[in-house]
């Protein structure tokens, strides 16, 4: 059930009531007894959740067939890859190396 709010347009006495659907609305104020109480509209406190609603599901973007896979963890081809891309460096030297290094480093794991 539904809690509505009421004010009373006579005394300004602000009220909550617990009503149904098909419960009429109050008409005579509690405490002056007069018939000037109007419903109050309010604002909604719900939140949408589970599957199937768009924050859960069709906010996401989903990945084609068509593009690659995302990066794994452990991948040394895509760690190679992204340390490459993301060195910066103009000269392939120091790019190379790094890339060497995480390789080796990636071999030495697997490997123990």
């Amino acid at each position: 059930m539904p809690i509505y709010e009421y004010e009373c347009k006579a005394c300004g006495l602000f009220f909550e009531k617990l009503q149904g659907f098909s419960d009429k609305p109050i008409k005579k104020c509690p405490e002056c007894k007069k018939n000037k109480v109007e419903k109050l509209i309010s604002l909604s406190a719900f939140h949408l959740q589970g599957n199937g609603w768009y924050e859960t599901d069709y906010g996401k973007k989903k990945v084609s067939s068509g593009t690659p896979s995302p990066k794994k963890a452990g991948d040394a081809t895509a760690d190679a890859d992204a340390a490459t891309v993301s060195s910066g460096t103009p000269d392939g030297d120091s790019a190379a190396s790094t890339v060497e290094s995480i390789k080796k480093d990636t071999a030495k794991a697997k490997g123990s």
